[in-house]
């Protein structure tokens, strides 16, 4: 089918502008206090950020207009690359560790993780892999109905096992850090481009349930994952250890209430909250600005993710369809697991809130994959 460029969905570009600039503002009122204190510097968080938001929308803009095809060309040695990343990672003098995890590789103050490039590596890498030769029989999104099963077919072995290989590859590397709720993000993302590729619903479950045992015995493996999972399910059982970042959480948002105590003004980011500018923003922001604004973000978060599948469902051809979907579902996935860690709906995990948190790698790669996102929007068939 012959491309046809247009404009780039403003809609998703209007609601990532709007998320970042929300994103800004947290991240100085969680941080503020904190900054002011270890560094001598209200601003210092605030700064940091915003530089890295520069760097995120040059990559932004730069992925938005060179050909997404190009990804397709060179998927193979980008993902090698990161690989390579996820291995230097682990090099003492090399890697950096921080609170008893190696993820971080760079000079001076500023760092990247690596497990941040590869999901992102990962998604192009496998948009390109399930689309073509004999993987896959025909476009899932396009398949007429009477066809549809048929054309949702991905080969076992040359499709689904190869794929679950490079994830196997991928996320024992990043466990080796150790990051569980990166490997777990990781594997949902590709579960579900699996389902976007056309993988066999029958396939799929088998996956799901074999997949239960080995995160129970990742979770139960260790002491302190162990203690966090038992934590989540009663956190008023360890009120001052294991327990502690759920129950200042949830004061945060019970204190919000339906407007919130005022921006600037919470109470939980005067050093009761841990992580409050980076993990826990999402329940900063419940306290300052209630249930009308974090349900205001949510909703901002759902109209990208929904403009994000419109994409994949109008994309012009199997590779930038299975991309978008994979790039969309990173996001929501992040979201969901995110939200659900700030209201005690899920176990603690390490992973930030997309565009909001304070953090470099995780804004920079998101927005080099809303770019891709935005320029297979450009070639949208209807």
């Amino acid at each position: 089918m012959a491309r046809r460029k247009r404009s780039p969905d403003f809609a998703i570009f209007a609601v990532v502008m709007a998320l970042l600039a929300i994103g800004l503002v947290m991240v100085f009122s969680a941080s503020s206090v904190r900054s002011e204190t270890q560094y001598n510097d209200a601003y210092y968080f605030l700064k940091r950020q915003l530089a890295w938001a520069v760097v995120g929308i040059t990559a932004m803009m730069v992925m938005m207009n060179v050909d997404y095809w190009v990804l397709r060309r060179y998927a193979t040695p980008i993902i090698l690359g990161s690989f390579f990343l996820l291995v230097i990672v682990l090099i003492p003098g090399i890697g950096r560790e921080i609170n008893g995890a190696r993820r971080w590789v760079g000079f001076g103050t500023y760092a990247i993780q690596p497990s941040e490039l590869a999901k992102l590596t990962i998604v192009i890498y496998l948009a390109h892999f399930l689309t073509r030769g004999p993987r896959r029989s025909a476009d899932p999104w396009r398949a007429p109905e009477s066809s549809r099963s048929a054309g949702r077919t991905i080969d076992f072995w040359r499709g689904i096992m190869p794929t679950l290989a490079i994830l196997g590859v991928a996320g024992a590397l990043i466990m080796m850090e150790p990051d569980l709720g990166t490997s777990v993000a990781l594997a949902g993302t590709v579960f579900l481009m699996l389902f976007a590729a056309g993988a066999n619903l029958a396939h799929l479950g088998g996956l799901a349930l074999a997949a239960l045992p080995v995160l129970g015995a990742l979770i139960f493996g260790e002491e302190y994952r162990r203690r966090r999972f038992l934590a989540f399910l009663n956190p008023w059982a360890d009120p001052s250890d294991t327990g502690y970042h759920i129950i200042q959480a949830l004061y945060a948002l019970g204190s919000g209430g339906l407007f919130g105590v005022g921006l600037g003004r919470s109470r939980q980011k005067l050093f009761y909250l841990p992580e409050a500018h980076t993990d826990f923003i999402f329940a900063i922001i419940a306290e300052e600005l209630g249930f009308i604004g974090s349900a205001a973000i949510l909703v901002l978060f759902f109209f990208l993710i929904w403009r994000g599948f419109k994409v994949a469902i109008s994309a012009p051809d199997s590779f930038s369809s299975v991309l978008a979907a994979g790039l969309t579902v990173m996001i929501a996935l992040q979201l969901i697991i995110n939200v659900g860690v700030v209201t005690a709906s899920l176990p603690i995990t390490g992973i930030p809130l997309p565009l909001i948190s304070s953090g470099g790698s995780s804004l920079v790669f998101t927005m080099m994959g809303v770019g891709v996102l935005l320029n297979i929007s450009k070639y949208s068939v209807v």
